[in-house]
């Protein structure tokens, strides 16, 4: 039994050292496993990548990965995870506060059968309560929007089979979010939870800026469904505008006015303009599911994923 242990760093110069060598390693040598750690050094602009080089230097079983540039958290997860060779893989942050102590327990979960181990945090250090209703926010959208639901406080901090791991290899989305991929296939999962410890040094390098532009992208790459929304809102303003014009007609014309509403030919423009808006985005609506299917098919993804190691006399 192998496992690789996936490290993305970014400007973690502070912290990495004290990982590695107080938390990380005398969790894993309790492990009866064959272990191998990557750090992957994202383009940082401090000593993150010679203290991960020396790390490697002093330790047999540690590789380094170095990215020309920083092309973020989610690119450099991926190429540590296309860079290993274990029969499970598992990804921590380097800040310390995805616990090492419990990678044995989501060893154990994945010897029991789950594919998918997935981290999922309870208390955090230092979030304030703006963070905490941003957080249950986001998760709550997410699982509105993807087509796939996602357990409330999901992390990174997660495990993943080899068969899994090839499979993902496989997705060849650019503006990546690793959960919702890892999410989208499926596999038999087992959930670990745990609290955050406190980040070893620094400061968090994901912005609220960086986070907006991760879940802009994640949502579009992963979801058709807001193109449908466009339908619905337009329908919905067309049926308002329809229904209301019908009873300035009946109202105004007809009955004449009755109960002295006294409709201005302003406001009946603006119930007319309001209809004409409603048939532009019903028609911007059904344009963008036709885009929505060219973005299906530019997306390559394979049409199922077969769980092979559950299936019975499987050919190759």
């Amino acid at each position: 039994m192998k496992l690789s242990v996936v490290i993305p760093a970014y400007n973690e110069a502070a912290s990495l050292r004290t990982l590695h060598e107080k938390l990380l390693m005398p969790e894993l040598e309790k492990l009866d496993a064959e272990v191998e750690v990557i750090y992957v050094d994202d383009g940082s602009s401090d000593d993150t990548l010679s203290i991960a080089t020396d790390i490697a230097k002093d330790t047999p079983n540690v590789r380094v990965i170095a990215l020309s540039r920083n092309f973020g958290k989610e690119i450099a997860i991926t190429a540590g995870i296309a860079a290993s060779t274990g029969g499970a893989t598992i990804m921590l942050d380097a800040d310390g506060q995805h616990p090492p102590a419990l990678i044995g327990l989501f060893l154990e979960e994945w010897k029991k059968g789950a594919q998918v181990v997935v981290g999922i945090r309870g208390d955090t250090p230092g979030y304030s309560v703006f963070k905490r209703l941003g957080s249950h926010l986001y998760n709550n959208v997410f699982n509105s929007v993807l087509d796939t639901k996602a357990a409330q406080n999901a992390t990174d901090f997660r495990l993943i089979d080899k068969e899994v791991r090839e499979e993902f290899l496989k997705l060849p989305e650019r503006n990546r979010l690793t959960r919702g991929l890892i999410d989208w296939l499926g596999f038999r999962r087992a959930y670990v939870p745990f609290n955050a410890d406190i980040r070893i040094a620094g400061t968090p390098t994901y912005t609220f800026r960086k986070l907006v532009k991760l879940a802009s992208y994640s949502i579009v790459s992963l979801s058709l469904k807001p193109l449908l929304w466009l339908i619905w809102i337009g329908l919905g303003v067309t049926t308002v505008s329809f229904l209301l014009g019908i009873f300035i007609i009946i109202e105004q014309i007809v009955l004449g006015d009755p109960w002295t509403l006294n409709f201005t030919g302003s406001a009946m423009l603006g119930i007319f303009i309001s209809f004409l808006v409603g048939i532009v985005l019903m028609s911007e609506g059904v344009l963008a599911l036709y885009i929505a299917n060219i973005h299906e098919q530019t997306r390559a993804r394979p049409l199922y994923v077969v769980d092979r190691k559950h299936s019975v006399n499987l050919k190759d």
